[in-house]
């Protein structure tokens, strides 16, 4: 679209489906790197990513053109379909839905460093308790019964 401008940062976050501990350490690094070429071939520019056991957390800067859930959409099934071929997990699939959060340019690089950060941030609070933060801090309305499956 010539003469289109824009400035979209935008937190992606999905589930391992049963919030089983499937991404290893051993494959954690291969796994980010590929979802970050999945990103770039879709001609989008990826800002953090860090895939803890159960869960991932992306922060991308997209285009207006894109539709964020045919995005999401690529990089999980297309990411699983990696760690199967790659005999990292026989079963793996991620859980149905996502959340999607933004980001204005003043509050990006501090997204980046909570990304990161992931490991530490973990230690005293779980993912449950941080996605359900996300959703009140963005003041979405939910039903518990279609937030992801939680175990802790």
């Amino acid at each position: 679209m010539p003469n289109t401008y824009s400035q979209l940062y935008i937190q992606i976050v999905f589930a391992v489906k049963g919030r089983h501990n499937l991404i290893k350490e051993s494959f954690r690094e291969e796994l980010q790197k590929y979802i970050s070429g999945i990103i770039l071939e879709k001609q989008q520019k990826l800002l953090a990513i860090y895939c803890m056991p159960d869960h991932t957390h992306i922060l991308v800067s997209i285009k207006p053109d894109l539709n964020i859930s045919d995005l999401v959409r690529d990089i999980k099934s297309n990411s699983s379909l990696f760690i199967k071929q790659k005999d990292f997990c026989k079963s793996f699939s991620w859980q149905h839905g996502f959340g999607a959060f933004s980001y204005s340019k003043s509050q990006y690089l501090n997204v980046v460093n909570y990304i990161l950060n992931q490991p530490v941030h973990h230690k005293t609070k779980s993912f449950r308790e941080e996605y359900l933060d996300f959703l009140t801090k963005f003041e979405i309305q939910y039903d518990e019964k279609y937030v992801f499956e939680f175990y802790d």
